[in-house]
């Protein structure tokens, strides 16, 4: 796994993270989650997928064209 991989799969996982991290404070906090902090994580989960499964595309791509 080269560098930049690795760099793509530590934000994805540090925007998971940060997700998870707001809402459990707004939770403590406000007793429930709040619009904007809904916001942020359905953001941050769309591009950690997106992050996930381009990288997932791209390794098949480059399968089927180099057979």
């Amino acid at each position: 796994m080269d560098r930049k991989s690795r760099v793509q799969y530590a934000c994805a996982v540090l925007l998971i993270m940060s997700s998870i991290c707001l809402a459990f404070a707004s939770v403590l906090v406000h007793g429930d989650i709040a619009q904007g902090t809904l916001l942020y994580i359905a953001q941050a989960f769309l591009l950690a997928g997106s992050i996930f499964g381009l990288e997932t595309y791209l390794r098949k791509v480059e399968k089927l064209i180099s057979k």
